[in-house]
């Protein structure tokens, strides 16, 4: 029989800290950090403006007015129009969706690689490490732009070949930070007793070096999607990003955007702007994300636990 106590598995345990612990993030990201707010906001608005831009948009991005060319905003066109009468404010909409799947696609391979290269390099250690770091020091000799203009060259145009290329380069120069944290965590008590027990290599990556990784990885993702938006942006600007047609804020801040910049400003205004304040918000939210995640910038009690001071009555 049972005596009207509710019996939990550990499963469920489980999922309710997790749920708990999103919750509170949450909670502390609004009370906390209220800049941190407003840049999840303008995330979330991009995000839902890529996702439904199909309904969102009143002209499709490659429709043309030729008759409406350069028309300045107005009440048929909020924006106004380019240079072969295309709907701005369409195109700035269908921008969203991709600088929004640059920005995840690109971060999270970037995570991945940075997660796998510091991860095993500083897990192994040795000459293993000394070489990984010697490759990931050359690499970083590069200039950035200089060696994303010439893989995108030679890969040729396209989001699937700016998002690899994105994702590479950034993933190699955060394995850094990656690297730092598994050697940190390798001074740790439990890791010796693990290592001691005669745990895997492979079981002690999974179940002891990953989840106590896993508060930088998630700062290094939040931190490189405003970074990949607008590297894509200064690509598409230079004309090796995405092409034409295909609508990009930085594609439509070069060409026409340049050549007709001082008759219809307009042109060049709302694509900088959107990618202004796309960038601002996600920079903001992982400028707060890090500063709940990251123990170093808790300080005392930390921000995670943090209490009002007591007034000491005199």
């Amino acid at each position: 029989m049972s005596d009207g106590r509710e019996e939990t598995s550990p499963e469920t345990i489980e999922e309710k800290k997790k749920h708990s612990l999103l919750v509170d993030l949450l909670i502390r990201l609004v009370r906390e950090k209220p800049l941190g707010t407003v840049g999840g906001v303008i995330v979330l608005v991009l995000f839902l403006t890529g996702i439904f831009a199909n309904f969102i948009a009143p002209y499709p991005y490659a429709e043309t007015h030729i008759k409406d060319a350069l028309s300045p905003p107005s009440a048929q066109y909020l924006l106004g129009t380019d240079g072969i009468g295309r709907d701005l404010l369409s195109r700035i909409i269908y921008g969203a969706r991709v600088s929004m799947v640059v920005g995840l696609a690109g971060a999270t391979l970037s995570a991945t690689i940075g997660a796998l290269i510091g991860g095993i390099s500083g897990f192994f250690g040795g000459k293993f490490d000394v070489v990984t770091q010697r490759f990931v020091d050359a690499f970083m000799c590069f200039p950035p732009l200089f060696f994303l203009l010439a893989l995108m060259a030679v890969l040729g145009q396209g989001m699937t070949q700016v998002i690899l290329v994105l994702g590479i380069q950034g993933g190699i120069r955060q394995s850094r930070v990656v690297r730092s944290a598994v050697i940190g965590i390798k001074e740790n008590v439990y890791f010796d007793a693990a290592t001691a027990i005669g745990a895997s290599a492979r079981r002690i990556l999974l179940h002891h070096v990953l989840p106590n990784i896993m508060a930088p990885i998630i700062i290094i993702f939040t931190l490189s999607m405003g970074q990949m938006i607008l590297t894509e942006a200064t690509l598409s600007f230079l004309g090796f990003g995405i092409p034409p047609p295909i609508p990009s804020w930085g594609g439509m801040l070069s060409g026409e955007g340049r050549t007709y910049m001082y008759f219809a400003p307009w042109m060049a205004i709302w694509p900088g702007l959107a990618l202004s304040i796309a960038v601002y918000g996600i920079n903001m939210l992982g400028d707060a994300v890090r500063d709940i995640l990251d123990p170093r910038l808790r300080g005392g009690l930390g921000r995670y636990g943090r209490t009002k001071k007591k007034r000491i009555p005199t």
